[in-house]
Parts: structure tokens; sequence; C-alpha cells
């Protein structure tokens, strides 16, 4: 349970009814376990302790997965408004197919309105776009506009810009609309094995382009190479490697004013070991750990 005075709130989303396959609803509820049990207090990378450092809370919307896409993102709307007026703590979303972004999307730019601030930047680490208007063209059991490819489309609706980290994979109609609104979607199409310069970019210069000083994280799994996150519903060979995604954070969050973040699309039954969740919490943890540095 979430009570004010709470510095860090990591918010379970177990839905997955958007993916093509089913299993990111035990995302959360892996991770956290992670979390609480067997991630050490040190984090290495920054040589603190956050767990000794700060209150942090675990909080999960139950029977999510019931819902309906639109009921689920209206839950995760009032639940992300509710949490983030107790003191306006750092959360951090545990999903659940991307989705379950939306909703704290809308919160966010809700909270940026009632005070009049300039909407975040959202980096985006994923191996898609997510910028179709539905999944009405590909699937016999549509959810509409609020299914996990349509995520970052919702988010540009909302008026917020984007850095996409790690693409690798989408649609015409995804390319298209990206090009179409290049003054507010910046990507970053991923080829490791190109020599393009803009298909390999080094970790500031990613940083650099992000216009705003606040910054949303939002990391789908499968952005990250399937060789270290395989439980994932739709992975996407040749994504960033782990000490890419270490790098690119570390600069991230000193560079910047990280607000909050979600990671999701971890899929546990479609592992063979726990080693996606595992590695989801270990950089859930870090990030936690890079926040606390900034606000030392």
């Amino acid at each position: 349970m979430v009570v004010p005075g709470v510095d860090v709130v990591y918010l379970g989303l177990p839905f997955d009814r958007s993916s093509g396959l089913a299993g990111a609803e035990k995302g959360p509820e892996a991770i956290h376990h992670i979390l609480d049990t067997q991630i050490e207090f040190y984090e290495p990378i920054t040589g603190t302790t956050p767990r000794n450092n700060a209150v942090i809370a675990y909080e999960e919307i139950k029977k999510l997965n019931e819902c309906s896409a639109e009921t689920m993102v209206k839950r995760v709307y009032n639940r992300h408004q509710k949490i983030a007026n107790m003191g306006n703590p750092f959360i951090v979303g545990l999903g659940g197919d991307h989705s379950v972004s939306i909703g704290i999307f809308k919160s966010i730019a809700k909270t940026c309105s009632e005070l009049g601030k300039q909407l975040p930047t959202i980096l985006q680490i994923d191996a898609h776009f997510d910028l179709r208007e539905s999944d009405e063209d590909f699937r016999k059991d549509p959810v509409g506009i609020y299914a996990h490819c349509s995520v970052m489309r919702r988010a540009a609706e909302l008026g917020f810009p984007s850095v996409p980290v790690g693409i690798r994979s989408y649609s015409r109609e995804e390319f298209e609309y990206a090009c179409a609104h290049r003054d507010q979607i910046m990507p970053f199409r991923w080829n490791p094995d190109s020599t393009h310069p803009h298909h390999t970019p080094a970790p500031e210069t990613i940083v650099d382009c992000i216009q705003t000083k606040d910054v949303y994280l939002t990391i789908d799994i499968d952005g990250i190479d399937p060789s270290h996150m395989p439980a994932t519903g739709t992975p996407v060979q040749n994504g960033l490697s782990w000490s890419y995604t270490i790098e690119l954070l570390k600069k991230l969050f000193k560079a910047r004013n990280v607000i909050g973040m979600d990671i999701v699309e971890v899929a546990p039954p479609l592992g063979m070991t726990n080693i996606t969740a595992y590695g989801a919490a270990q950089l859930t943890y870090m990030c936690i750990a890079l926040h606390q540095r900034t606000k030392s």
C-alpha cells in the first residue's frame, strides 16, 4: 500500500490482453519478487544502496487483465494520478504489455497541464515504433486504439515529443507517420552491423538530441537484444546490448531529469529461465540508484 512519504513506488500493471502472445501479465509479480528477494541492496554501477536510502513501496492494480483495454487505461490513469499526488514519488510502472503506458502518459499530461509545465520527452527503448493507429490491420481479435502497438501514437497525440531508440521492426504506416512528424518524433533506428552513424549512435548523441530537461523513460524489454532478454512476446534480433543500455541510462540520468519510468513486455512464461525478469529487475534497481544520485 502506498502512503504519503514514500520516495519510490513500484506500480504493478498486470495486463497483456493487447499483446499477441500472453505472458506479460506475469511480469510485475516476477520483477517485484526478484527486487524484493534476490537483488543485492548494494548497486555496483553507482556504488550506492538505494533500499537503505529511500522508502520504497509496491502496489499492484488487481484484476487488471480482466478489464477491456479502454478500462485498463482508465484504471492506470486514475491510480497513477492518485499516487503522484502523494508527495510526487518516483513511480516505476512494471508491465504488463506496452499498452499499460498509455494511462501513465495521460496522467503525466494531465499533471503538466494543471501545473502549466512543458511535457517531458519520452525516451523509448524499443524494437518497434508502436505508432500504429490500432491493431485492426493484423489481428483477428483487435483491441483497437489502446493496443500495445499504438502506445506511442497515443503519446504523440497527447503532445509528447519522443526519442525512440532501438527501432528495427515497423510497418509502412508507422514509418510514414514518423516521417510526417519529424518535429516531434526523433527516432534512432538500430542496426549494429551498419557503418551508418545514425544506426549505431553513441549514447551521448541520443541524450544530446533530447530537447527538454524533463524526460520520461519507457523501456520495452524487446528493445534489448533477445540474447539478453529472451522472454518477451515479440523479440527482434540485433537489439541494444546490455552494456550499451547501461551506458545510455547512466548518461540519461546524469544529463536530464527523469521524472518517472516503466519497464514492460517481460513475459516470464515465454522463457526457460528467469533471466529476463532478473535483467528487468536489475535495470529497475539501477535506475532507482541513478535517480537517487541525481537528487543527493
